[in-house]
């Protein structure tokens, strides 16, 4: 039985998730990886496990082009996984309707080669599934698999594939990417995430020196991205990004169900808020009733931010 699974790079660095896929997807038996875009390969040739490395170097990354790229060649896997991320998402249930199957999202656990857990419910519930589809097209949450190691060299061979696929009615025009020192929301080890309670965007910088202290990624509730407070692809939660860090600092920030459905399974959760009755203290391990304008500089200040 042989998978799957489409890996993400950001430069020549293949990202943390797509290594924990690359774990999840082992579970099935060998393992083909697919890249697509100009740099990564060698790197993912050095991804423990895997069988072989299937490059596509000149395909726009337009989810339509993927999706059929992998339809084409889907007949020699049973399974086709990716990464619950936005990229994984836009891609594979555009696969699944080009194979007729049922795509399996968020899977948190894997029970045999047609069993999976997935949560439902803004993750109040798990729901155990079955799939009998001749193909298995998944989408993993990381955050459940331990990451594949990296060997020294590359140990997997790299095989051009041609990218020559048409898609009507749609055209690659170009793509903007946000850069940022600090680590990728998803894989940081600490995200620090602020709420409407900030009031304003220029209140959200107050959390850039204690981010920068700790090495961590900044989130933001949906209240405070729809209110402008933040860029959208820094939002956490059930229509955000799911992240499980080890440290999760909420400042400012409720806990509505759909942002405890994007981080309540961090490891240890520290929660600032006025409000001694926010949901958000029901998950925190920490929590701190105060004016988060008079806690944020302290924090600072002990941290020698």
């Amino acid at each position: 039985m042989t998978s799957l699974v489409l890996i993400e790079a950001e430069g020549n660095t293949i990202k943390p998730a797509s290594r924990s896929v690359v774990a999840a997807a082992k579970r099935f038996g060998d393992v083909d990886v697919l890249l697509v875009g100009e740099n990564g390969a060698e790197a993912a040739a050095k991804l423990e496990g895997i069988v072989r490395v299937l490059h596509a170097d000149s395909t726009p990354l337009l989810a339509e082009t993927i999706a059929a790229l992998i339809a084409d060649r889907a007949g020699d896997y049973d399974h086709i996984v990716s990464a619950a991320t936005a990229y994984g998402k836009n891609v594979l249930p555009r696969l699944a309707g080009l194979l007729d199957v049922q795509p399996i999202t968020e899977v948190v656990e894997i029970m045999d080669a047609e069993t999976f857990v997935r949560p439902i419910y803004a993750g109040n519930a798990l729901a155990t599934v079955r799939s009998t589809d001749a193909k298995k097209v998944l989408t993993i949450r990381n955050a459940n698999f331990e990451a594949v190691a990296l060997g020294d060299s590359a140990s997997a061979p790299i095989e051009k594939i041609s990218a020559a696929v048409e898609v009507p009615d749609a055209e690659y025009i170009g793509i903007e990417v946000s850069h940022s020192d600090r680590p990728e929301l998803e894989s940081a080890r600490v995200v620090i995430s602020g709420g409407r309670g900030l009031k304003d965007a220029a209140n959200f910088k107050l959390l850039e020196p204690i981010a920068d202290k700790l090495n961590a990624a900044i989130g933001a509730s949906r209240a405070a991205v729809d209110a402008g407070f933040a860029p959208n692809e820094m939002q956490v939660g059930q229509t955000g990004k799911i992240v499980a860090p080890e440290l999760y600092i909420a400042v400012g920030l409720s806990g509505a169900i759909q942002h405890l459905a994007g981080m309540k399974d961090s490891k240890v959760i520290v929660a600032i808020n006025m409000d001694p009755e926010a949901p958000i203290f029901s998950v925190a391990d920490y929590g701190l009733v105060g004016d988060l304008f008079e806690v944020l500089p302290q924090f600072q200040a002990a941290l020698g931010a």
